[in-house]
């Protein structure tokens, strides 16, 4: 008995010490894991094939939900690119940054605007970096730059965290690239032709007064007037006339190296840079966001690609992100990074559904059996692609059905990097891991607020007792045609105004019976009808108390461009033109 007491106990103590090498060898795996970023710009959900396409060939992102996690109820914060990337970043609703707009524009549209990502905001890329890792940003930014002078750099990526960066401070427009077309025209069409003609007007009324002698008018101040109207037009056409070399160019760090930007294998260029970027820190944890320009327009695929996919140009440039994803992973697995790795991939917000071509050509994506796309919080502009892989960590295979957010990624990493989440402020977001581990089956976020700029639209609320996702919309985008999928007149759809139908009580539907917001719930169908509203009141309430006043980084005076904060890497009278990149790229095939 003595003996096999002796040899139970040293079984015992064998057992315990396997036990806690194996919990030794979990905690190195999943702490200060490498982290990589995929972001598309304007794409939808059903444009994949791991979310149901059949035509267009994704296998390379297909196979991260083969080998982890798919997310089928991923929402971005906004629908919207500026906002949206603000949200990514910070883990915080944009309102609470001052990120989301009161005025009609959303977004920056010029790279001399004075708003961006305030500094006092704390981005994932900040604490990870204080954490040891080397944080790259490769691609789009669209957060910002300038504050004071064209060299302060306030808003810059290297401003929030990021080691290094190549891309772009703005976004792809159609006005960047020749033959595209432009966002600008028919907008700017509407609003200065009346404008002009009333100046117009007004100032050959005043001149045929003065004449006859009717009212006498200083002949000094119907100068100035006209000074200052000439003035005015003919900054405006400088600045339309060369839209394209002033907002459309490629940054290395601080650096501008080709103005303006070429679109000549592009989406190569971009991959190598990342490849590269991972190919240095193969020794040191990193974080990677590649932020790429596809799909939004102006769009663009190499020759490779181009012609090659069954929809059009769109189709080239998505299957040519795909491309990219494979060379990234294969980089990984080249290094075997791929163990040490957490890649995730996601669309900013729902495909652009108004996006067509001069030539009659769809350039928007497809957004499955979603309702609406960009720029509106029905499901089709603000549910996106969702897709973890961490090999031997998180689940392969696996779908997930539950509220989660683009938010939530900013505390998964924080924490994975074992970084402190700052306590002096809320973080709408949530840890992912546990769900991704399949350790807890139910989301954290009982409730999710949906913006449209600076304003409530939507809230969903998932009941802890229920499998119902239940979504009050409180004013929908007034449809242009009416009988149409989005606001095709004014290209995107606005959020206030005539622009809306305000709905009192407002819509309810559950997403858990009718995904695609088909038929809105009515008391007489659906009995707990003002008991769902008044429970969503009341957390509207709560949620309103917790906001804070915010300097309006979107305000019109934050979104107007101001020439002393242009950069130019020569100058405007060389029309600001460079292209290092080209001669970089040259010399290194020349010295090959």
């Amino acid at each position: 008995v003595f003996h096999l007491f002796l040899h139970t106990r040293k079984k015992m103590r064998l057992l315990l010490f396997l036990v806690i090498c194996q919990c030794a060898i979990n905690s190195v795996k999943t702490n200060n894991p490498n982290v990589i970023l995929l972001m598309a710009d304007d794409l939808g959900i059903g444009d994949l094939g791991c979310y149901g396409n059949r035509t267009l060939r994704t296998s390379n992102i297909d196979r991260l939900a083969e080998e982890g996690v798919t997310l089928t109820q991923h929402i971005a914060a906004s629908p919207l690119c500026t906002p949206s990337r603000a949200a990514f970043l910070t883990g915080r609703y944009p309102i609470r940054s001052g990120m989301a707009a009161f005025s009609r524009v959303g977004v920056f549209l010029f790279s001399a605007s004075s708003g961006g990502l305030p500094s006092e905001e704390i981005t994932f890329s900040k604490l990870l970096k204080q954490r040891g890792y080397a944080t790259a940003l490769i691609g789009k930014w669209h957060l910002g730059m300038n504050c004071e002078s064209s060299n302060d750099f306030c808003h810059h990526p290297l401003s929030h965290g990021f080691d290094y960066f190549y891309g772009l401070t703005v976004t792809n427009f159609r006005d960047c690239k020749p033959g595209q077309g432009s966002v600008f025209l028919k907008g700017v069409q509407k609003s200065l032709v009346i404008p002009i003609q009333i100046t117009g007007i007004t100032l050959v009324s005043l001149a045929i007064v003065q004449y006859l002698g009717l009212l006498k008018v200083p002949f000094q101040a119907l100068g100035y007037c006209l000074l200052i109207t000439a003035i005015s037009l003919a900054v405006l056409i400088f600045f339309f006339y060369h839209f394209r070399h002033l907002n459309c160019f490629l940054m290395r760090d601080h650096q501008i190296i080709q103005q303006p930007l070429s679109y000549e294998n592009l989406t190569q260029r971009l991959t190598k840079e990342a490849m590269q970027f991972i190919q240095r820190n193969t020794d040191t944890p990193f974080l990677l966001f590649l932020s790429y320009l596809h799909v939004h327009t102006a769009l663009y695929a190499s020759n490779n690609f181009r012609g090659k996919s069954k929809h059009g140009l769109y189709g080239d440039a998505v299957e040519e992100m795909d491309w990219s994803v494979g060379q990234v992973l294969d980089v990984l697995e080249k290094y075997n990074l791929s163990n040490k790795t957490l890649v995730y991939f996601t669309s900013d917000q729902g495909a652009h559904v108004e996006e067509i071509s001069s030539s009659g050509e769809v350039h928007g994506g497809y957004n499955g059996i979603y309702k609406g796309g960009k720029s509106m919080n029905w499901e089709g502009g603000i549910r996106v692609p969702g897709l973890l892989r961490w090999p031997g960590v998180i689940q392969a295979g696996a779908y997930i059905d539950e509220p989660t957010s683009n938010m939530d990624i900013f505390p998964t990493i924080v924490k994975l990097a074992e970084a402190q989440l700052p306590s002096d402020r809320i973080i709408d977001g949530h840890d992912l891991m546990p769900l991704l581990q399949g350790k807890v089956t139910r989301s954290k976020h009982e409730f999710l607020f949906h913006y449209c700029n600076a304003y409530l639209n939507a809230v969903r609320w998932h009941p802890g007792n229920s499998e119902s996702v239940w979504k009050v919309v409180f004013f929908t985008p007034n449809f242009s045609p009416e009988d149409s999928n989005g606001c095709y007149d004014s290209h995107v759809c606005f959020c206030h105004g005539g622009f809306i139908t305000q709905h009192d009580p407002p819509l309810l539907f559950d997403l858990s019976r009718d995904p695609e917001e088909k038929v809105p719930l009515t008391p007489e169908t659906e009995s707990r009808f003002y008991e769902i509203l008044r429970v969503i009141h009341l957390a509207v309430d709560n949620h309103t108390r917790s906001l804070h006043p915010v300097p309006d980084q979107l305000s019109w005076d934050n979104l107007l461009w101001k020439p002393w904060l242009q950069v130019c890497c020569s100058s405007l009278w060389q029309s600001c033109y460079c292209d290092y990149d080209s001669e970089g790229r040259l010399q290194e095939v020349h010295s090959g």
